[in-house]
Formats: structure tokens, C-alpha cells, sequence
């Protein structure tokens, strides 16, 4: 395992974050293709053998579980102080209007709700999971800080936004002296890089670490394009996130699978290799649902992609329309 500083921070995290949305109990929550706690462990517990420090989850994952799952299998396997645990807070966790969004009252809660269901006394990185457009991001931004403060929270990222607002709220926290983002948890891989035209140069300049979700685009730069799995049969924001530009983006994945050939590599490892060269990455987040996956990432680790193998990787694509995820 390699590791790294996330951002300017002093934070050390592996390379390779494992993302726990694959984590959590089927009837519980929107996800049914999701791993019950057995399964979970064993990755888990394989991803720690390997030297993964860094492990990423929400509080909405399903229902809940995922945290309560990750906290339990981290509590025997592995030394509080050896791991960093992030979680994140925002989409909906009941029907009731203060059990979502990012208010005072919403953040002040879900992160004693966390906290108990990871069993720990803090989370390292506290993400905001989305911009919350119903609340003054000045309210938020307090509210934050106060829970850092509280020792509940470490450090505090954000995720999925558009770099005018994320660098509003970097700039209001310093102005009035409260926690600052450290972290920018984003949707980019080789088939949707609008990242690299604000976000990404933004990030940079800030010291921030970026942290991409998706990193694989849902398994399809994995495996051939129209091979089916459970998830993808029950995966409807995945299939919005590529509907409109299947064509182009089976181009890339095209261009992916000659390159990975040529290297007898799985295209998995090319696929986060790619990632991994851009030095403004910090650790994709990575899901996956067999140990098997797990260990085919990890081989992206010691890829090196030469500047002709980058340069054909990136000349099929075109952009895109932004995601509208904020």
C-alpha cells in the first residue's frame, strides 16, 4: 500500500480508500444489491490486510447499516488510531423535515447518530454530501465548525458541488474563522472529466485533497459495457448518470479495454491507474462487493502509465454536459 497527505493537511490516508455504499444490510435502505454484514467483513477485513487506512461511508447508506457495519468490523480488526473514518451527512434518513439537509439542528443530530452507530467517540473527515440549497451555507458552516470544536470531527470535506460554491464556502470559513474544507469527495473517471475544468484547478490551488467517487463509473470500466450484474440490475442512478452519452463514453471504455489488452493488466487497474497519475488525486474511493474486486484494484498500485498510454486514453473523449449533482 502506498500512502499519502490528504491535501495541505497532516493526515496521512492509504491510496486506495474503500467506499462502504457497498456495505450494508439488502432490506434496509433504496439499495437491495447491497452486502450483508458477513459479507462486508470479509472485504473489510482483506482491504485492512492490504494496508487500507482510509475508509469512506454515509450516514443514508443504507439506512444506516453501513456505518453500523464498517464500525463494527473496524472495532476488531483494527486499532482506532490506525484508521481514518470518514462519513458524510445531508440526504434523507426519515420523513420528517429535520432529518435531512444540512441545518443546525440536522447536523447536530446526524452526527450523534453516526457516531453511534460507527461506535466511536469521532469521525475523522465530517463531508457534507451535497449543497444544500434550503440553507444558508453561513448556518452550515458554523454548525460544522462547532462539532470540530466539540472534538465529534477531525477534519470536514464536502462533495459534488459546483466550484463556485465550494470555493464560496472555503472563503467564508476563513473569513470568519471556522473549519475550513480540506477535502472534495467528486464524481471523476474517464468517462466524465468536467471536473477538470474548474473543480480540479480549484482544488489544487486551495491544497485540497480530492477524493473521486465512482472511480470505475458504477463497474463499467471494469468489465465489457453491456455485461449486467446485480447491481446494475437495480442501479437507476447509475443508469441516469451514463443514458445520454452512452456513445461517446463507450469510445473511452473501448479505448480502455485496447489499452489494458496490451498490457495484460485488467482494465479495473488501468482504469484507477489513470486516476492515480493526476497529481491532484489524493485516493479514489473505491466500492466493490468481492474480495476478488478488491484485489484486482489494488494491482493499480504498482502501474505505472507511460505519457503515450495517458494521451490515448484521453484523446476518445468529448465533453460533456455538467452532472447537475448540487
Amino acid at each position: 500500500m502506498e500512502y499519502t497527505r490528504l491535501g495541505s493537511t497532516g493526515l496521512t490516508v492509504s491510496r486506495l480508500c474503500l467506499g462502504a455504499m457497498s456495505f450494508g444490510e439488502p432490506d434496509r435502505g433504496a439499495d437491495s444489491w447491497t452486502l450483508p454484514e458477513e459479507e462486508s467483513r470479509k472485504v473489510i477485513r482483506r482491504a485492512l490486510d492490504a494496508g487500507v487506512t482510509f475508509f469512506d461511508t454515509a450516514n443514508a447508506y443504507s439506512d444506516g447499516s453501513s456505518e453500523e457495519i464498517l464500525g463494527r468490523a473496524l472495532a476488531e480488526y483494527a486499532r482506532r488510531d490506525e484508521v481514518v473514518v470518514a462519513t458524510k451527512v445531508f440526504l434523507p434518513m426519515g420523513p420528517r423535515p429535520h432529518q435531512r439537509g444540512l441545518s443546525r439542528k440536522a447536523i447536530l443530530a446526524e452526527i450523534d447518530n453516526s457516531l453511534r452507530r460507527l461506535g466511536t467517540d469521532y469521525v475523522d473527515l465530517y463531508q457534507i454530501h451535497r449543497w444544500d440549497h434550503a440553507t444558508p451555507i453561513e448556518e452550515t458552516l458554523e454548525a460544522l465548525h462547532d462539532v470540530v470544536r466539540a472534538g465529534k470531527v477531525r477534519y470536514l470535506g464536502a462533495s459534488s458541488m459546483y466550484a463556485w460554491q465550494f470555493s464560496k464556502a472555503v472563503h467564508l470559513a476563513e473569513r470568519h474563522g471556522w473549519t475550513r474544507f480540506v477535502s472534495m469527495q467528486n464524481y471523476y473517471n474517464l468517462i466524465y472529466r468536467e471536473e477538470e475544468r474548474e473543480m480540479l484547478p480549484l482544488c489544487r490551488d486551495l491544497g485540497v485533497g480530492v477524493l473521486p467517487w465512482s472511480p470505475l463509473a458504477r463497474g463499467k470500466l471494469a468489465r465489457d459495457w453491456d455485461a449486467t450484474t446485480e447491481r446494475t440490475a437495480d442501479d437507476a442512478f447509475g443508469h441516469s448518470l451514463y443514458a445520454r452519452t452512452e456513445r461517446a463514453d463507450r469510445a473511452v471504455a473501448a479505448r480502455l479495454a485496447e489499452v489494458a489488452r496490451e498490457r495484460a493488466r485488467p482494465r479495473a487497474q488501468v482504469a484507477l491507474a489513470w486516476l492515480l497519475s493526476n497529481p491532484v488525486v489524493t485516493a479514489p474511493v473505491l466500492g466493490v462487493t468481492r474480495v476478488e474486486q478488491f484485489d484486482e484494484a489494488l494491482g493499480a498500485l504498482d502501474l505505472t502509465l507511460t505519457d503515450e498510454e495517458l494521451a490515448r486514453l484521453a484523446e476518445p473523449y468529448v465533453p460533456h454536459e455538467v452532472v447537475a449533482l448540487a
